[in-house]
């Protein structure tokens, strides 16, 4: 396979990774975390202005016309920063769902806004009594006259909280856990009934609670066919794990180099810590895996980009080996900085934090090992 990047996919790169670097030194991330949105504005009007926001769309849409291979340059860059912006919860999660199921009116509606910074999406899947599965869905959505009426809570909705509007999935027909009978719907958070109830998670980001109590939504706000609306969460949840994989990788490739350059510089008995054989073995460890990761995540994206037979399967490997290797990654990082690497001024514990957290979105390792076994 040829890996070598475009002239514009390599320009796409390089801005990002200048942007990280100008912007995303670990005490300017603490102060947008501890900030009332979680997120700069002023990060997320230059992503506007640069055109990542709109990257991925068709150009008849407003977009450029990019691929999953554009979003994943993106986001490998965004997890060498941690960045808070809602990337992924917009652009990858709700612009996808409108792009793919919306009416012309819906997209010429919501997608602009999406484009330009003034509107920003977050796609509420989870449920309490879920697991992982996506089709584990209480939520209601019944039908009266010309609109449905939603009723059910969302958890973990990611920056649902400053959010203009959500893609809810719902149940129309069938039982809690048919894969059938699933709906999505795209709800305005203004709209009367909607609650949405914000807290910080433990990697510095923002979800929120969702509940929605008789909210009434017109029947041009279904994205997709009615009933049909798990193949096109499915579709969705791919792409959002192929975009924190690349993020995964990223926050992978710092914590290695973090260790390497520490312990090379660290001494202990007269001699740097990087001259001990058995130190040198477990970061070599860390590097093997991390490079199985990288090339993992280089064909899963194209093959579904390219619409492989076993691009699912790839999918779930991908994600099971990013849980495993994350946490394997994280905690020799940690181990080798010492108890320094605990605290909270170094940045090591904070991607730690972050890797965590991204085994547990969309199934963790263990699910993903199952539904690959499957």
């Amino acid at each position: 396979m040829n890996f070598e990047l475009s002239e514009e996919q390599q320009l796409i790169q390089d801005s990002v990774q200048r942007f990280v670097q100008d912007n995303y030194e670990l005490e300017a991330r603490q102060k947008l975390a501890a900030g009332k949105q979680g997120f700069s504005s002023e990060h997320w009007s230059t992503m506007a202005e640069l055109g990542w926001l709109g990257l991925t769309l068709p150009e008849d849409e407003g977009g450029f016309g990019g691929s999953q291979i554009d979003t994943m340059l993106i986001m490998e860059q965004f997890g060498k920063g941690l960045v808070l912006e809602p990337y992924l919860a917009s652009v990858v999660l709700g612009a996808r769902a409108v792009s793919l199921g919306g009416t012309a009116e819906t997209k010429a509606a919501v997608l602009p806004g999406v484009v330009d910074g003034s509107l920003q999406l977050a796609c509420g899947y989870a449920e309490e009594q879920a697991g992982f599965d996506l089709h584990n869905v209480v939520t209601r959505a019944r039908p009266e006259g010309e609109e449905y009426v939603l009723n059910g809570v969302k958890g973990m909705v990611q920056n649902a909280a400053t959010a203009s509007h959500l893609v809810i999935s719902a149940r129309t027909s069938g039982g809690q856990s048919d894969r059938n009978g699933i709906t999505l719907f795209l709800v305005d958070a203004g709209l009367d009934g909607v609650s949405v109830k914000g807290f910080p998670t433990v990697d510095g980001l923002q979800a929120a609670e969702v509940k929605l109590d008789n909210v009434r939504v017109g029947a041009q706000q279904v994205l997709g066919t009615l009933d049909q609306g798990y193949e096109l969460l499915l579709q969705i949840a791919i792409d959002g794990i192929l975009a924190i994989s690349a993020e995964a990788v990223g926050a992978m490739e710092v914590l290695y180099k973090d260790t390497v350059a520490y312990t090379s510089e660290r001494e202990q008995f007269d001699h740097p810590l990087a001259d001990f054989q058995v130190l040198q073995h477990r970061m070599v460890d860390m590097f093997m895996e991390y490079e199985q990761c990288k090339s993992l995540l280089y064909r899963a994206t194209l093959e579904v980009v390219q619409n492989g037979a076993d691009a699912l399967r790839t999918v779930h490997a991908l994600k099971h080996f990013v849980g495993k290797v994350g946490v394997m990654i994280g905690e020799s990082a940690v181990q080798l900085h010492g108890g320094m690497g605990m605290t909270e001024e170094l940045r090591i514990g904070h991607y730690f934090k972050r890797l965590l957290v991204i085994d547990a979105q969309f199934g963790n390792s263990d699910y993903h090992l199952q539904q690959f076994a499957a």
